[in-house]
């Protein structure tokens, strides 16, 4: 059995969602973002007693298949940009349809009217974010960056980012503070 837990978005969730199932006394298999294999099916007061201490750790679990499936587009991007070595050179709508077995028109209407904006828009908010975060770095030109991101020219990464953000991505590097959002913020 699978259970979903929103906001389960790093390494760091993870770690919460391991701690909280071992102080349960859960027995569980794989933990991805966003959703964990359980080896056997909770009763109410072990599924209310986790759903109480994940709350209380920022991590919500949640029953809605709908919800459900709007947490896993968020990871599917989140992964794809974040934790990916290298960005998917293929289409993003065929990126995500391929991952979730959805055709991509559902999953961008439910996406949209879900949360008010494009699964596009979420996926460039994150690469703004992976920008930020290899710009503080420093250890990457913006023509590098530029590629690992898939974009079509250091032109557009800045149009973009200049778009988002305000500033241009030489004069937010010279800045130098860590000003980036979480990804539990996006």
């Amino acid at each position: 059995m699978k259970i979903y837990i929103k906001y389960m978005v790093s390494i760091r969730c993870k770690m919460v969602v391991k701690d909280e199932l071992n102080k349960l006394g859960i027995n569980y298999g794989a933990i991805d973002l966003g959703e964990v294999e359980i080896k056997e099916i909770l009763s109410d007061e072990q599924h209310n007693r986790l759903k109480e201490a994940l709350f209380l750790s920022g991590l919500e679990l949640m029953d809605d298949k709908k919800a459900i499936l709007i947490e896993k587009i968020k990871n599917v991007i989140i992964e794809m940009v974040h934790y990916e070595d290298e960005f998917p050179k293929i289409k993003n709508s065929d990126y995500i349809s391929e991952k979730l077995n959805y055709d991509y028109t559902y999953l961008a209407n439910l996406f949209s009217e879900a949360t008010g904006t494009t699964i596009e828009h979420y996926i460039i908010l994150h690469k703004i974010e992976k920008v930020k975060e290899l710009l503080l770095y420093d250890e990457l030109s913006l023509t590098e960056i530029s590629y690992k991101l898939n974009y079509s020219s250091v032109a557009h990464l800045s149009n973009q980012f200049k778009k988002i953000t305000g500033l241009t991505p030489s004069f937010f590097k010279n800045l130098k503070k860590k000003n980036r959002k979480g990804l539990e913020n996006m």
